[in-house]
């Protein structure tokens, strides 16, 4: 008997949490982006609080990453 969380269908679990976290993994590589794009604003028009800014966005994105790869391999055994 296969097993689903409640109020989805059955077999549908799964699906959904993949979807959350592909869905996890698009929205950190957008505040990645982002935060290149306000580290190089920053350093165009020499704004260093933008430039830092931008950098910690980036190490905030990478930090979720991680967290998300650790969930990953959870999730395969």
């Amino acid at each position: 008997m296969e097993l689903s969380a409640p109020g989805l269908a059955p077999g549908t679990a799964n699906r959904r949490e993949t979807t959350m976290g592909l869905g996890d993994k698009i929205d950190n590589a957008a505040e990645k982006l982002g935060g290149k794009g306000k580290e190089a604003a920053g350093e165009a028009t020499g704004d260093d609080s933008l430039k830092a800014e931008g950098k910690t966005d980036q190490a905030k994105s990478d930090l979720k990453q991680a967290g998300e790869k650790v969930k990953d391999a959870f999730k395969k055994d």
